[in-house]
C-alpha cells in the first residue's frame, strides 16, 4: 500500500501520518495468505454460522457443552464451514479443536461477554473469517511489542489534526484518574459509554479509514444531536487479550486485535439516542460491501477491515 504522507516517529514506537491520502492507484486485493476465499464463499459460511446458531437454539432451546460439541463437530466438517475453515493458518481440524475449546471453556463471567453459550458459539465461529484474513500475520506478543511497531497509527496525534472521526478515550492508569473518572460517571451517568478506554490508542491505516468512513455513514444516518461513533477498543497484545478473557470477556484467540486489523464500536450507548438501528444499518452495509466482518457481541460490536479495503479512500472521507 502506497501512501502519500508526512510522516514522524513517536516517543513510543509508533508512527503518526498526517495529512494523508491512501493513494488510489490500481492494487489488487491482497487475497494471497489471509483472504485466499472469494467474499461469496464468506457469505455462505456466515449464513451456515446462523443455521447451527438456530438449530441449537431452535424450540426455545438452551443448548448444554455436551450438545452444542455433537452438533458443531459434525456442521464444522460441511462444505459451507470447510470452505473457510481449510484457509485458515492451522487447518480446518485445528480450527475445529480451537472452536471447541472455546465453547468448552465458556463461563459468563462479565456483562461484556458473551450473554449465553449460544452467543459464544457465534462469536467463535464469526471470528474465523478474520482467523482467514489475518491468522498469518505475526501478532504482539506484548504490550512492548505493540508500542515497538512501526505499523501501527498513534490515534492521538492522528485526533490532535483533525484526522479521526470518532470518539474514544484513553483507559485511566492512575488512581487519581480512576478516581476522576469514577466521579464522572457517577455526576453524568450515561454521558459516555460504559468503557475502560482504550489501553493502546493505535491501529492500522487501513482500519482507521474504515472507521472514519463508518464514522462518517453513521453520522449521516443517525438523529440529530447523535454523538460521533465511540471506539472502545482497537489494538491489543496477545498478553492483554488473554487478561481480558481471564476477566470473562469474549476475547479470544487468535485474534485480529492483536495484528492491528480489528476495533471495538459501542453500540448499547447509543440507545437512549435511538441511533442504534442506524450504528447498526451501517456496519451491515459495510460488510456486505466486503470492507469488514463485523460481528455482534453484545454491549459493543466487533470490526475487522477485510485485507486490501481502504487502500483507495481518503483518511478523512468526503462530505456528501
Amino acid at each position: 500500500m502506497s501512501i502519500t504522507s508526512r510522516a514522524r516517529r513517536i516517543p513510543d514506537g509508533g508512527t503518526v501520518v498526517t495529512g494523508w491520502l491512501l493513494d488510489a492507484e490500481a492494487v489488487a486485493d491482497d487475497l494471497s495468505a489471509g483472504a485466499a476465499r472469494r467474499l461469496s464463499d464468506v457469505a455462505v459460511y456466515r449464513q451456515a454460522v446462523a443455521d447451527v446458531v438456530a438449530e441449537l437454539t431452535g424450540r426455545g432451546r438452551v443448548p448444554s457443552v455436551a450438545m452444542a460439541e455433537r452438533v458443531l463437530d459434525r456442521r464444522l466438517r460441511e462444505a459451507d464451514f470447510t470452505v473457510v475453515l481449510s484457509a485458515t493458518p492451522s487447518g480446518p481440524d485445528a480450527a475445529i479443536q480451537r472452536i471447541l475449546r472455546d465453547v468448552r471453556s465458556y463461563r459468563r463471567r462479565s456483562q461484556n461477554s458473551a450473554n449465553d453459550l449460544a452467543a459464544m458459539i457465534r462469536i467463535t465461529l464469526l471470528t474465523q473469517i478474520d482467523v482467514l484474513w489475518w491468522g498469518h500475520v505475526p501478532p504482539y506478543k506484548t504490550d512492548a511489542d505493540v508500542f515497538a511497531t512501526p505499523n501501527l497509527l498513534d490515534l492521538d496525534a492522528l485526533r490532535r489534526d483533525g484526522k479521526v472521526a470518532f470518539n474514544y478515550r484513553r483507559q485511566a492508569t492512575s488512581l487519581l484518574g480512576r478516581a476522576v473518572r469514577t466521579a464522572e460517571r457517577a455526576a453524568a451517568p450515561g454521558h459516555a459509554p460504559a468503557t475502560v478506554g482504550l489501553r493502546f490508542a493505535c491501529a492500522r491505516a487501513e482500519l482507521i479509514v474504515l472507521l472514519n468512513q463508518i464514522a462518517a455513514d453513521f453520522a449521516r444516518l443517525a438523529p440529530p444531536g447523535t454523538p460521533r461513533l465511540w471506539v472502545t477498543s482497537v489494538a491489543r497484545s496477545v498478553a492483554y487479550q488473554r487478561q481480558l478473557r481471564s476477566l470473562g470477556y469474549a476475547a479470544l484467540l487468535p485474534s485480529a486485535h492483536c495484528v492491528g486489523y480489528a476495533a471495538d464500536v459501542e453500540m448499547t450507548w447509543f440507545r437512549q439516542f435511538e441511533a442504534d438501528h442506524a450504528l447498526r444499518a451501517v456496519l451491515i452495509a459495510h460488510q456486505r460491501d466486503g470492507d469488514v466482518n463485523v460481528i455482534d457481541e453484545g454491549q459493543a460490536w466487533h470490526v475487522c477491515v477485510r485485507p486490501g479495503a481502504g487502500r483507495a479512500l481518503r483518511l478523512i472521507p468526503r462530505q456528501r
